[in-house]
């Protein structure tokens, strides 16, 4: 299983880079985690598009979903041999003008999950948590079935005690770590700190940066690192790709 880096600022792009999409690999299954701004742009630079087998929402702000319609719009233009007439594009229940707006008929279709659902994706099994964000979102546990690999994401989220349990032996925890430890509250992203103690407590193999700040992202990196451990941390960038 590979994870692709297509996108991880937050917020809002810059120059270098567009915020939060990731491209999942599993054989020659697609499934993208979030479609932020400059996210099909990137993509298209690695696969065509049409080869994807699905979408995954974890919330819909802007910076998670800029580019859905776009790929929408796409589904119905594009001249390239689609895998699937149809696209599927999984997202939560709890906002439903959004959630409706993941169909566009006959192109793509819109799926509901809930913190309670398990989703059987190809070669992949997906699990939910919901977190502490200001909207409804959640984060995902990704499960290679043929391997037993596991890749989380917290989503946008403050800390919290659940999210270690949720993410407990992940092979790779990606981390929303938006802030410096000098964050003062209300913080609805982790700081740089919390990622890593976070990491820490749930014993995972490696910790991903993301949702990054436009900067101080080296001293983000040296903060998280001292709350890891011996957790290795890598700063999330473009065209990272990371073998799980």
């Amino acid at each position: 299983m590979d994870l692709q880096i297509l996108g991880y600022y937050g917020g809002y792009p810059r120059e270098d880079g567009g915020t939060s999409a990731y491209l999942i690999t599993s054989g020659d299954y697609h499934l993208l985690m979030d479609i932020g701004s400059g996210a099909l742009m990137a993509l298209e630079k690695i696969m065509p598009p049409a080869q994807l087998d699905a979408v995954l929402l974890t919330h819909y702000h802007h910076d998670h979903t800029a580019d859905l319609g776009v790929l929408q719009y796409y589904w119905q233009l594009t001249q390239d041999t689609k895998k699937h007439d149809v696209l599927p594009i999984y997202g939560h229940t709890k906002d439903p003008l959004n959630y409706a707006a993941l169909t566009f008929e006959p192109f793509t279709k819109g799926f509901g999950y809930t913190a309670d659902t398990t989703l059987d994706l190809g070669p992949l099994t997906l699990t939910f948590m919901e977190t502490q964000h200001p909207v409804p979102a959640f984060a995902v546990r990704v499960t290679e079935k043929a391997t037993g690999k596991t890749i989380v994401n917290t989503s946008d989220t403050r800390y919290f005690s659940d999210l270690a349990r949720f993410a407990t032996g992940a092979d790779l925890l990606m981390a929303d770590t938006n802030f410096l430890a000098d964050q003062p509250a209300p913080r609805w992203h982790l700081t740089a700190p919390e990622a890593g103690t976070l990491a820490n407590a749930a014993n995972v193999n490696q910790l991903l940066l993301t949702h990054l700040p436009h900067a101080n992202q080296a001293l983000l990196l040296q903060q998280a690192q001292a709350s890891a451990g011996d957790v290795p941390v890598v700063l999330a960038k473009n065209n990272l790709r990371l073998s799980i």
